[in-house]
């Protein structure tokens, strides 16, 4: 952390973690910033999904915030599927179901920003 509670780094720096089997199959994520950071109300995560991995839908009381870095990837959202790929952004309200899939022969890469919930 830096004099005025600034954070820079590479996101290489960063542990790339396994996310567990029942949120999803074939998928890594760095917590780049959270709270533990300093961050008081966005936290960014950097998610990669390997070809064939995929989140499984889900829903929680939080939005969702997203920009596709690389690969493409198949986004589930409510009834309704989409295609991504590098440049898309993503808004994912609370409460509605969500997923991602990658079909295709690259890893999907993509940010995405969630609000710092109240622990109280």
């Amino acid at each position: 952390m830096g004099p005025q509670g600034e954070l820079v780094k590479h996101y290489t720096e960063v542990n790339e973690e396994v996310v567990p089997p029942d949120f999803g199959e074939g998928v890594t994520i760095r917590w780049l910033i959270r709270e533990e950071d300093g961050a008081k109300s966005f936290a960014m995560r950097y998610f990669r999904i390997k070809p064939g991995g995929s989140i499984k839908p889900h829903t929680h009381p939080w939005e969702h915030e997203i920009f596709v870095l690389r690969g493409k990837a198949k986004v589930l959202i409510g009834s309704r599927e989409y295609v991504v790929s590098p440049g898309y952004f993503i808004y994912i309200p609370p409460n509605v179901l969500h997923g991602f899939s990658n079909e295709w022969d690259e890893d999907a890469e993509f940010l995405c920003m969630i609000p710092i919930r109240p622990t109280a």
